[in-house]
């Protein structure tokens, strides 16, 4: 267990391999802990090593606590900073950034904001357009909701449940183990704030090679998406898998491992 103090607190990584730095952004009420598999085949070759971040309010990073001086932002923009911070402290000069879900949008806009410190970007299952999401995540971003949820947890179970119905029990244990993690502050805000993100029109001025890989059957984030994509960006690759929802890399981990990879090799 790595982390390193920022001026929004601790923010918690996972590290493993040696090699050539990968940066990975997990999704909303998630956890590195999303990325554990990939990590562990992308670095078996020797040639990566890979990083997995908590963001804040989710995971092991900070989280506010009334009283603690800390108030982390819980917004894209925060996370794009946090990206950066990280990257200055560890002295990762350039690297590819993989994001899953939200992680991938918060990608998206440190590639846009920061193009020379990225190599390649790739997002799973990310909304480019935050009007994509299902409609209940998009509720979820109001405070109101949010704190109803938070009072009721059997309420916020049913909804969980109702979500996820169709997932494994490998991806329904780890959300719900994730979302007990998180505060509903950080709940609602991101998912607020990433319901009002659209990056559609910013596409274009993304110069390097861009992947995006999509479940057919994806409930939470419309795999629309992966058009938006590949319309916005010219050096673009899509690919979308027919047996995965929301987690392709937990519903067809085999496949997902080599699309990534070879990525990767193309950058060689």
């Amino acid at each position: 267990m790595s982390s390193i103090v920022t001026g929004q607190g601790i923010l918690h990584y996972e590290t493993v391999g040696r090699g050539r730095p990968i940066i990975l952004l997990h999704g909303w009420i998630n956890s590195w802990d999303v990325w554990r598999e990939a990590m562990l085949a992308l670095s078996s070759g020797g040639r990566y090593r890979l990083y997995a971040l908590d963001f804040w309010g989710f995971g092991d990073s900070a989280k506010y606590v009334p009283g603690n001086g800390q108030r982390p932002s819980y917004q894209i923009a925060s996370y794009v900073e946090m990206v950066r911070t990280f990257m200055d402290t560890l002295g990762i000069e350039q690297a590819p950034i993989f994001g899953h879900s939200m992680g991938g949008t918060v990608a998206l806009q440190f590639t846009l904001t920061n193009p020379t410190r990225v190599r390649r970007v790739a997002v799973v299952g990310s909304p480019i357009n935050g009007a994509t999401l299902n409609p209940a995540l998009k509720l979820a971003g109001h405070g109101a909701i949010a704190d109803l949820l938070w009072r009721f947890p059997a309420l916020l179970s049913l909804t969980m449940r109702i979500l996820l119905m169709g997932d494994s029990k490998k991806v329904r244990d780890m959300i719900f183990r994730d979302v007990k993690r998180a505060t509903m502050e950080s709940f609602f805000r991101s998912i607020g704030d990433l319901r009002d993100t659209d990056l559609s029109t910013e596409l274009a001025n993304l110069q390097i090679p861009a992947l995006g890989i999509y479940g057919a059957k994806d409930n939470i984030v419309s795999p629309q998406n992966a058009a938006l994509l590949a319309h916005g960006v010219d050096s673009s690759e899509i690919a979308i898998m027919n047996k995965s929802r929301h987690f392709p890399m937990t519903d067809e981990p085999g496949r997902f491992v080599s699309v990534m990879t070879r990525f990767l090799a193309d950058a060689a």
